[in-house]
């Protein structure tokens, strides 16, 4: 079941086998899941009650951060760490916001944000909006590129763009260890953030 405020834990129960990230996808798409700061701590928990086979989903609520707040370590607790970002709400039309007023972006080096996990995850998503061509790169332990996927140009709000601003981009790959996203100098924003174990 999807709720506020909780981990997404869902398994299909007319199975026999266990199900597999394909299973989740809509759910991972669609979901309307969001941690609040006073749920941070619990995720050492649900690793250790979780089913085996049964993937656990996360998706930052980006909401109870502060306006320029540098984000680092702040979902540490929840299994990620950001480096080279920051929390805005954007007032700029050209990067609206995908849910809530916060996004997060690149800084203080523009157009680079990386995430690295405290568990490797297989799946990991954002709403992003970029004003130029911006790639999504998952990495392994040993920072060896395990997959990539790629905004082949600028996507923002009231342009000429075909890519609608707030576009889903996403990696699938087993043992993810960090994600980067760099857009070569430009700027962009990305919005609920997810990942799965």
């Amino acid at each position: 079941m999807v709720r506020r405020g909780v981990v997404v834990k869902q398994a299909t129960l007319q199975s026999d086998k266990a199900p597999t990230l394909a299973d989740f996808k809509d759910i991972l798409e669609h979901c309307d899941v969001h941690i609040a700061s006073a749920w941070r701590g619990q995720l050492a928990e649900t690793l250790e009650t979780a089913k085996v086979g049964i993937p656990i989903c996360v998706c930052l609520n980006l909401e109870d951060l502060k306006c320029f707040e540098s984000v680092e370590t702040q979902y540490e607790r929840w299994g990620v760490i950001f480096r080279n970002s920051i929390a805005i709400q954007p007032s700029n039309p050209a990067f609206p916001s995908h849910s809530g007023l916060v996004v997060l972006m690149g800084s203080p080096k523009s157009g680079l944000l990386e995430a690295s996990f405290v568990h490797p995850v297989n799946y990991v998503s954002a709403y992003v909006t970029s004003s130029q061509r911006l790639v999504m790169s998952a990495y392994d332990g040993d920072r060896q590129l395990l997959s990539q996927t790629v905004l082949p140009g600028a996507n923002l709000a009231n342009s000429d763009s075909a890519v609608p601003p707030n576009i889903l981009l996403s990696v699938t790959a087993n043992n993810i260890h960090s994600v980067t996203f760099c857009a070569f100098d430009g700027q962009f924003t990305i919005d609920d953030f997810r990942f799965c174990l």
